[in-house]
């Protein structure tokens, strides 16, 4: 059964900042775009990140799939990296059918809709990552991401295409939108962004190849992924990521006087 219709003469979008956005990690097709995008407007989500689109964009197939859901492509941006698409969020959320080698938070698409709803409205920012039709997300994405939704089906068929993956979650997050959020007091500091904790392990992991703890080589992309997630999954704020980049401070002057007395 297909159900159609639209009431044009609704406002049928939320303002941007109030409502979580949809990155699209590498998609393959301008026909899913579109249906993604056709997804997000049916559940009030207008706000559309693309990294590295494989067909190029704008993409003929994707507004003609959109079906009248071309606001949504008309403000999509593009990206280059996943890290540049969700750079300035400070709540990301992963979507994966997939078990991974570390340890996350795992939400169901009901429980992550609540989680954004408060953080919204306590004035966060959030993004919702879906990956490539094909594979999905990538370590290197899901690391980024402070939960991921995994939406509990039959295990022995469990996976989704990508406009199905962005109803699921839209739907939910739609469910409760025009719920108020029962919001706690706010913390004494915001959560961190990813850009201001990615400036943090950058500065961390140069530190630790100088002391030669990245080793072997082989393995030194799991144990940055290893601690990448170790620090997302304690939901750093601003102030705490502002602290560690004083203890590593000091403890790189340390060092550096230690050398000097020699």
């Amino acid at each position: 059964m297909i159900l159609a219709g639209t009431d044009r003469s609704r406002v049928s979008e939320n303002p941007g900042r109030i409502a979580p956005a949809i990155i699209l990690v590498e998609p393959q097709l301008g026909d899913n775009i579109g249906a993604a995008a056709r997804a997000m407007l049916n559940c009030g989500l207008t706000d559309l990140r693309l990294v590295r689109p494989r067909n190029g964009w704008p993409n003929a197939n994707a507004e003609a799939m959109a079906a009248g859901a071309s606001a949504v492509l008309e403000r999509a941006t593009v990206h280059e990296t996943t890290k540049d698409a969700v750079g300035e969020f400070d709540l990301v959320l992963a979507t994966t059918a997939r078990e991974r080698d570390m340890t996350k938070t795992v939400l169901t698409p009901k429980v992550a809709a609540e989680r954004m709803k408060i953080h919204l409205a306590r004035g966060g920012q959030v993004g919702v990552l879906f990956g490539p039709e094909r594979a999905g997300l990538i370590n290197d994405d899901v690391v980024l991401a402070d939960a991921v939704i995994n939406v509990p089906l039959n295990p022995a068929f469990s996976s989704l295409n990508l406009a199905q993956a962005v109803l699921l979650v839209g739907y939910e997050w739609y469910q409760i939108s025009g719920v108020p959020a029962l919001v706690s007091d706010w913390e004494s500091a915001p959560p961190a962004s990813v850009e201001e904790r990615e400036y943090f392990f950058a500065r961390l992991e140069n530190e630790l190849e100088i002391a030669g703890f990245l080793y072997p080589p082989n393995l030194a992309p799991t144990i940055r992924r290893n601690i990448r997630n170790m620090f997302n999954r304690s939901s750093l704020t601003d102030q705490e990521v502002r602290t560690l980049h004083g203890v590593l401070s000091a403890l790189v002057n340390v060092k550096r006087d230690l050398k000097r007395a020699d």
